[in-house]
């Protein structure tokens, strides 16, 4: 009879990856989760096949590691080493015969791109085939695996959805900005495996960095690093300057696809530009692609606390011009990932949420990256828990020190304890794309919002903060005697309208006094102190006993227009009030965010969206502006649209645009289509989204 000979061994990459929940990932390999079965089918002609006469191994290899396994005819897998069982031989006797095995991987095994061979021993031969590669990522659905996430609705949420939310603005007038994670884009998952096989880490010791690939603590520092380009062949540059010339303006990325293909297209060159929410939002991607559950957090008032003193100094003109003083700050929101996984490395229970943050701000064991932070190990003020928790939890409870100075002498002081991580937020799981408020997991206290818009943007209530002289009630107790300050938007301010406030002063002394008004607007920047004054008004006023005066304040569009297109228009404002008699000072600060005028998208029967039919969105907007308006509409679906659409407007004044976009979805499940609007003589980016849930056929 003849020699068992192999014919070809079938991968079953389509049925494997979707029972692995791989399906949709774009790779030039079989994508698998480790820690749960996969199978393939060996081919081959001649006798049949003899367990005491033939022996089959498998050698998987990772770069210089490998493991030989024989392949058993019965038993159970191991749970702690890679195993290989016949399953059953089935007789084809028209087209030779076929074996089928499944090979198992330990939950704890090394995320990364293997290579299968397979050895067959009969007595007369003994052969070595190379099978092919395959990607090995982490298992959120198997219970060992040290990602293992119990609820379904989460998995789906933080591993398999390519769509999401990102929060800007500031606590009371929240702005979601949607965003692409796209890792099922093609050749993403490749690229992500690339950034580990170019980390410093790797670079220096491939054997030990692919030992320690099983642990998702270390992979979540290799990519918190990696994110960024500042000690490594990292992804993306930040730039916080304004000017973008060379690059592209971070508030101009939609998702994270393009700046990946970038990244690899320039032989992993790092990308211009980022900032923080673009630097999460791609390390998301990366973390869901790895099968790491991951999702984007804002932190709103966020303290940047160069020396670990935990407190924020800010310094103000006896004006109210806010001082660039310092290299303490208080960004107005800061965007960074969690990442759910168990932390064996702490003493106690810190498993779950974890902070990681690509932006580069400070180093970490001489790397420009940060945590895994455990959540719990902030809210706990565990300080000394590995790693980078108290940089964290300055993030979110650091006090600030408010100082008016004058020729280098404090006039007053006052210390916040309130506003720094005043809101904590990320994008609720599900289809409606709406936020969950999560600061009660970072903080004890969580009804600390001193701020004078709240989220139905009707205005309200500003909180005064009341300075004494140096020396009298400098922990920010001091009043000043009998007056109390407000500041009071008039309604919600949009971009392209008059800034309408009022300044409310109220005498609550049986005595007339004689005061100085000093109210000064400053444009910012979401990290870092104002630029110069943009307008300002001062004058004397001299209030009755007992008396309240509203002074009404309006500023001009053209005085706050930036020059640079921007999605975030933020605005510092603040009123001292003098006692020429005393000289006591009470200062009122707030900073707030102007909002864009919104895109509209319908789409047709949009209950009833199928795969592979065209569909027709339509994308609509009408001009508010005074003024004619031109700029590029850019609209974008990953699973909805090949490529993106890009068209040149021009809208005159009132003008209703209406712009029909055909697609035809590849991919069923939640998926979403985004328009933006760059308007050039605005420089401001107009965004709308619409998600829409596609059916199969």
């Amino acid at each position: 009879m003849d020699e068992l000979k192999l014919r070809n061994v079938h991968l079953q990459q389509v049925q494997n990856q979707i029972r692995h929940k791989t399906d949709g990932l774009s790779s030039s390999t079989l994508v698998l989760r480790r820690g749960q079965p996969f199978t393939i089918l060996i081919n081959y002609d001649g006798r049949p096949f003899d367990p005491l006469k033939d022996k089959l191994f498998f050698r998987i290899v990772l770069g210089p590691l490998s493991v030989e396994m024989p392949v058993s005819v019965s038993g159970q897998p191991s749970p702690s080493q890679w195993s290989a069982i016949l399953e059953r031989r089935v007789p084809e006797p028209n087209a030779g015969r076929t074996l089928t095995v499944s090979l198992f991987s330990p939950a704890s095994s090394s995320v990364g791109v293997y290579t299968l061979h397979l050895r067959v021993e009969t007595r007369g031969s003994i052969k070595t085939h190379v099978l092919g590669q395959f990607t090995l990522l982490c298992n959120p659905w198997c219970q060992a695996d040290s990602v293992f996430l119990q609820s379904e609705d989460l998995r789906n949420e933080y591993i398999r959805s390519d769509i999401g939310l990102l929060f800007k603005g500031s606590p009371g007038n929240v702005v979601s900005r949607p965003w692409s994670f796209d890792q099922y884009e093609k050749g993403i998952l490749d690229i992500c495996m690339k950034l580990l096989q170019l980390s410093p880490q790797s670079q220096a010791d491939t054997r030990k960095d692919l030992l320690n690939r099983n642990n998702p603590v270390y992979i979540g520092r290799v990519i918190s690093a990696m994110v960024n380009c500042q000690d490594d062949k990292g992804v993306l540059m930040g730039n916080w300057s304004g000017k973008y010339s060379d690059g592209v303006n971070p508030s101009t990325w939609s998702g994270s696809a393009d700046i990946l293909w970038k990244w690899s297209e320039t032989q992993f060159s790092p990308v211009r530009y980022g900032q923080c929410w673009v630097f999460a939002a791609v390390m998301c991607t990366v973390m869901r692609a790895l099968g790491i559950p991951t999702r984007v957090v804002t932190n709103f008032n966020s303290a940047h606390d160069t020396n670990a003193n935990m407190v924020i100094e800010e310094y103000y003109s006896e004006k109210g011009e806010k001082l660039s003083i310092g290299q303490d700050s208080v960004w107005n929101f800061h965007v960074w990932v969690e990442s759910w996984m168990k932390r064996p490395d702490l003493d106690g229970d810190y498993d779950g949420w974890q902070v990681l943050d690509p932006t580069p701000q400070e180093t970490s064991i001489g790397m420009y990256r940060c945590g895994p932070a455990a959540v719990k190990a902030v809210h706990e003020q565990k300080v000394n828990a590995p790693y980078d928790v108290p940089f964290v939890y300055a993030e979110v409870n650091a006090d600030v020190r408010r100082i008016i100075i004058r020729d280098g002498k404090i006039l007053a002081t006052s210390v916040d304890k309130d506003s720094v991580g005043a809101l904590i937020c990320t994008k609720r799981p599900g289809p409606a794309m709406l936020m969950q408020d999560i600061t009660s997991e970072y903080k004890t206290e969580i009804d600390k919002m001193p701020f004078m818009f709240r989220s139905d943007a009707r205005g309200g209530g500003g909180t005064a903060e009341r300075f004494a002289r140096s020396g009298e009630g400098a922990n920010g107790r001091g009043v000043l005697q009998g007056i109390g300050v407000s500041l009071q938007l008039v309604k919600a301010p949009v971009v392209g309208e008059n800034l309408s406030f009022n300044v409310i002063i109220t005498n609550n002394v049986a005595i007339p006094k004689l005061l100085r008004k000093y109210v000064n607007a400053q444009n910012k920047e979401y990290n870092r102190n104002p630029t110069g004054t943009f307008w300002e008004a001062h004058d004397d006023l001299t209030i009755g006993p007992n008396e309240t005066v509203t002074v009404k304040h309006e500023i001009s569009f053209n005085k706050y227009m930036l020059n640079e297109a921007m999605e975030d228009c933020l605005v510092n404002l603040a009123v001292v009030i003098e006692d020429v008699k005393s000289q006591e000072r009470v200062l009122v600060s707030e900073e707030f965010n102007i909002s864009s005028p919104a895109l509209n998208i319908q789409i047709q029967n949009e209950s009833s969206v199928i795969i592979n039919t065209q569909q027709v969105a339509t994308v609509t907007f009408t001009n508010p502006f005074n003024v004619a308006v031109s700029g590029d509409l850019i609209v974008m679906g990953s699973g909805l649209l090949e490529e993106k659409v890009q068209m040149r407007l021009t809208i005159q004044p009132r003008e209703t645009m209406r712009r029909p976009i055909r697609f035809i979805p590849r991919m069923t499940g939640a998926k979403m289509l985004h328009a933006s609007l760059v308007l050039t003589a605005q420089s401001t980016i107009l965004r709308g989204f619409k998600t829409v849930t596609v059916q199969a056929a």
